[in-house]
């Protein structure tokens, strides 16, 4: 199918205005991780100073992220436009709430993976790039949250990804390099389905800028292959998000590398994926997302069921946990198949508790080696004897996930619980609740097994270290914040989700004089 045509002069295309300070915001984070990283690797030969130095250029990445969000709350979504070319022609990124506060939150889970990797990476391991690849990864999620052009969405799925390939294979050990080959694989099986879609809706629509794309869909619902394209979109997102049927490599892989780097992974790799598929299926596909709403459903039933399953049948720490990242992903498939103000919102308030939340867990997994000497459920027991404090830290986290009060997992599986039951989606609704009661008994047998079972060989008492202790301590405050106050999160949340199913204010932001013919 040939391109669309534009009547469009190029020359008139141009900004000759100066851009507002303010929107530069847009581009900040972004820029500021590749910079970073770039210095990080020119010191190479410094491991400490290259510790020190990231360490607060994660903190400030927090606070950009903070300022993006605060001034997308208050004045709506803001466009850079890269080249001073105009929209469609220039490449944009488009910061509206939902991307403000995936990035905010991604910032904060990488500043506490930060802090932890002191500890947890030694200096072989920061020799051979840990900080310079934490900094692109963060390069990588920021501009796929932050980012209005969908080709520019597989560039940043590439950066991560290429990263992320350096991150799992640190250590060269024959673990890693087959978790990563598996990882690998599937994810390039996915980039590749991604990019074929991009061409497809190119051919289509005769542009790459998302707020062109919403604006034309429903002009080309009758002519363009939308439902090929919702199709392809759904696959390669749900490869990438580990949903059900095409989860298998994610347990295969999280567990192999440093678990500083599987906290991360689990915390943001996945999330990027419910990201575009949100993204794209609601924003610019809705009546195909709509169409294709009882085949998510089902998926969306199978990934939490599986993933509960396989978290009660593991014996190893980090791939029950693992599983319990693949059941998160079902819930957040929920809310895309449901739809609707509630739906979405659901699905938006889960990913964002599920980022800190994930992190979290696999942090206190290292802690658990740690203390006990091992990941395995078989050899473990006596923490409780160890550490109460660790024990009571460790036991909000899992009653987090299992989506049980007071805690941050509580709110938007009631959200979702609600929704399905609004549309009588009776056995959504129910496969949640199934899905919550068995990640009940998987974490109540880990508590069991390795905290309140008596240690089977003497354990030297291990006191906490504020490199491990100081982030695992914060990101647990915060699942204990979202989880008693969660008015202002559910509110953003709902303010996201209206801006996904009516992105006039995004198109707004990208056209503020209409959009080109």
């Amino acid at each position: 199918m040939a391109a669309p045509t534009s009547t469009v002069d190029l020359s008139a295309a141009l900004i000759t205005a100066p851009v507002p300070i303010g929107h530069w915001l847009a581009i900040l984070p972004v820029a500021h991780c590749i910079t970073l990283g770039a210095v990080l690797l020119m010191l190479r030969a410094y491991p400490r100073l290259q510790a020190w130095l990231a360490i607060p250029g994660l903190a400030a990445l927090a606070l950009i992220d903070a300022a993006l969000l605060a001034k997308v709350a208050a004045d709506g979504p803001l466009t850079m436009v890269m080249g001073r070319w105009l929209p469609p022609f220039g490449i944009a990124f488009t910061v509206d709430l939902f991307g403000a506060l995936m990035a905010f939150t991604a910032a904060l889970a990488a500043l506490a993976g930060g802090i932890y990797a002191l500890a947890d990476i030694g200096e072989s391991g920061r020799r051979y790039g840990f900080f310079p690849l934490l900094m692109l990864l963060m390069a990588g999620v920021t501009g796929a949250f932050l980012t209005g052009d969908i080709f520019n969405l597989y560039v940043w799925f590439e950066v991560l990804l290429i990263s992320s390939f350096g991150l799992i294979i640190l250590g060269s050990e024959r673990e890693q390099i087959d978790g990563a080959l598996k990882y690998a694989v599937l994810n390039l099986i996915a980039t590749t389905l991604f990019l074929v879609g991009v061409g497809i809706l190119y051919a289509a629509f005769g542009t790459l800028n998302m707020a062109d794309i919403a604006a034309k869909a429903g002009d080309l619902r009758g002519t363009a292959p939308l439902m090929t394209l919702a199709s392809l979109f759904l696959l390669a997102f749900g490869m990438k998000a580990a949903a059900f049927p095409v989860n298998f490599w994610l347990p295969a892989a999280y567990h192999t590398p440093r678990i500083v780097v599987s906290a991360l992974f689990a915390g943001l790799l996945t999330k990027v994926g419910i990201y575009a598929l949100i993204r794209v299926m609601v924003m610019l596909l809705p009546m195909e997302r709509q169409e294709l709403s009882p085949v998510i459903a089902l998926a969306a039933a199978a990934t939490i069921v599986v993933g509960a399953l396989g978290a009660l049948a593991e014996n190893d720490i980090r791939r029950l946990f693992g599983y319990v990242v693949i059941s998160g992903i079902g819930n957040m498939l929920a809310g895309v198949a449901l739809g609707g103000l509630g739906g979405i919102s659901g699905a938006v308030f889960y990913a964002l508790h599920s980022m800190v939340l994930m992190t979290a867990l696999y942090l206190a997994a290292g802690e658990i080696a740690r203390r006990g000497g091992g990941f395995s459920l078989s050899s473990l027991g006596g923490l409780y004897r160890q550490s109460g404090g660790f024990t009571a830290l460790s036991l909000v986290l899992f009653l987090a996930a299992c989506g049980l009060p007071p805690f941050s997992g509580f709110w938007p599986k009631v959200i979702l619980v609600k929704a399905s039951l609004d549309l009588g989606a009776w056995w959504l609704a129910t496969s949640i609740l199934v899905g919550g009661f068995l990640t009940t008994i998987a974490f109540g047998r880990l508590f069991l097994l390795a905290y309140w079972r008596p240690a089977a060989i003497a354990l030297t008492p291990s006191g906490p270290r504020w490199r491990t202790g100081l982030p695992l301590a914060a990101l647990t405050a915060l699942v204990i914040g979202f989880g008693i106050l969660p008015e202002q999160l559910l509110a953003l949340s709902q303010s996201a989700a209206a801006g996904l199913a009516d992105p006039q204010a995004y198109l707004h932001s990208v056209f503020p004089e209409g959009r080109a013919p």
